[in-house]
């Protein structure tokens, strides 16, 4: 049963108060992938989905910014590159993590939880630190064009995505190099390469060596991030109001960053993202242009070409959505963030056509339930084969499979209510949560 199987998944890369995404590959505790992992977990263990979140925002920053890496302090150092010693970074809790994040999904996580199973206290002690994170964002990184701007490609997600390689190729690399330990899992043709890595590393060693504080010669304010941004403000408006707290500011936050990036960032169909160093739009074929669907208050006719993109530039009618568009020159349908199909990215379009268009969400959820089934819980997916590439085992692909399965269910018909936990119960829930949480 496929419900098991990615319960199991999720047991066997539980580490005692959080989930690593992958046992071999990524053996610590990242950011976004936390909050997608929350989101599945909390439809068999809200305990776990809980102290998921809470983790993780154990390692936040005095200035409010969530790092992208929360290190174990258990695994030996050098078995992952960059590690704790490269960022030299550490949170208020002692905790070792990177100095950089990645989106704000984690609000929609945190409502996502307390939906699955009503806990007041869970969400008066997640949302200060949570709307700590979002004034991180605005303060330390808005741009004059009321967006928020990224420093390193690894803050969107989306790390090697063909919409870096302009601003990627003004970053010069020095000549000590790098250490390539995912080669040693994974095949150099599914990975980004070796000059991408060490732009990446300069990258992140000039924003160190700033104490974290100034951009280098990457700065962008991406699509999917501020939608991320956007969707966070409306979701703390939520639990502003389930904690007795005003939810406006929050409203009107996400009011003004739709209208930023409607005014600066859309055109011609898509969203795109704008490199802030030079003030030109970066013109990218990304399927990260499309998760502002997500943002409820976008002008009819946007969405309406967004949908119109979707169907024609990615093909979304056949129900897989490849991370770049299929016809553009970049695209690569097995290398990372390069055109493969991911569980993560999808669901998060498959939530913004959820409401607006049901007929494309369906195929969006048949096929996210269609790829695992084929390949497994890989990490990514061939658009056009569904072979699987990257990680087995991956976490986020078996948690949000147990979401789409609540809301969409296996065959298309959703479960009545409770069923999946129901059809999980006794396959691990967590006795002990462990001491890696939020004080």
């Amino acid at each position: 049963m496929i419900l098991r199987d990615a319960v199991r998944v999720l047991v066997a890369n539980w580490d005692g108060s959080y989930t690593v995404p992958s046992r071999r590959l990524y053996p610590h505790q990242w950011s976004w992938d936390s909050a997608f992992i929350a989101i599945g977990n909390a439809r068999w263990s809200p305990r776990r989905a809980r102290s998921e979140l809470l983790a993780l925002f154990g390692a936040q920053w005095r200035d409010g910014r969530v790092p992208h890496i929360a290190f174990n302090p258990k695994v030996p150092e050098g078995s992952y590159f960059p590690g704790p010693e490269f960022w030299e970074a550490r949170a208020p809790s002692g905790w070792k993590t990177s100095g950089i994040v990645q989106p704000p999904v984690h609000a929609l996580a945190a409502w996502q939880v307390h939906l699955a199973e009503p806990n007041p206290a869970f969400l008066r002690r997640i949302y200060p630190r949570l709307v700590a994170q979002q004034q991180y964002l605005r303060t330390a990184r808005r741009s004059p064009e009321g967006l928020i701007s990224i420093v390193h490609p690894w803050e969107s997600g989306m790390d090697n995505s063909p919409a870096w390689d302009v601003p990627l190729a003004a970053v010069e690399t020095g000549s000590a190099g790098v250490t390539r330990r995912d080669l040693t899992h994974v095949s150099a043709d599914e990975r980004p390469t070796d000059l991408d890595y060490e732009r990446y590393t300069e990258l992140a060693r000039a924003y160190r060596d700033t104490g974290y504080r100034r951009a280098g010669a990457f700065c962008v304010e991406d699509p999917l991030f501020n939608a991320a941004y956007g969707v966070a403000e409306l979701t703390l408006a939520k639990i502003a109001k389930a904690c007795g707290g005003d939810p406006e500011p929050h409203h009107r936050e996400a009011a003004a960053v739709t209208a930023a990036m409607v005014e600066h960032l859309y055109d011609d169909g898509l969203f795109h993202p704008r490199d802030v160093l030079t003030g030109c739009p970066i013109r990218s074929n990304s399927a990260a242009g499309l998760v502002p669907l997500m943002l409820p208050d976008l002008p009819r006719d946007i969405v309406n070409a967004l949908i119109g993109t979707a169907l024609d530039r990615f093909g979304l009618k056949d129900g897989v959505l490849p991370s770049f568009a299929p016809a553009a020159p970049e695209f690569d349908p097995v290398r990372y963030w390069r055109g493969p199909s991911w569980i993560n990215l999808t669901w998060l379009v498959w939530q913004g056509l959820r409401h607006r268009r049901p007929d494309l969400a369906a195929p969006l959820a048949d096929g996210m339930i269609r790829a695992v089934t084929e390949s497994g819980f890989r990490e990514y997916f061939d658009p056009f084969s569904l072979e699987g590439h990257g990680c087995h085992d991956f976490s986020w692909s078996a948690a949000l499979i147990l979401d789409v399965a609540a809301e969409h269910g296996l065959d298309g018909v959703p479960p009545a209510r409770g069923e999946i936990s129901q059809e999980l119960g006794g396959l691990g829930e967590a006795d002990d949560i462990g001491d890696h949480v939020l004080t």
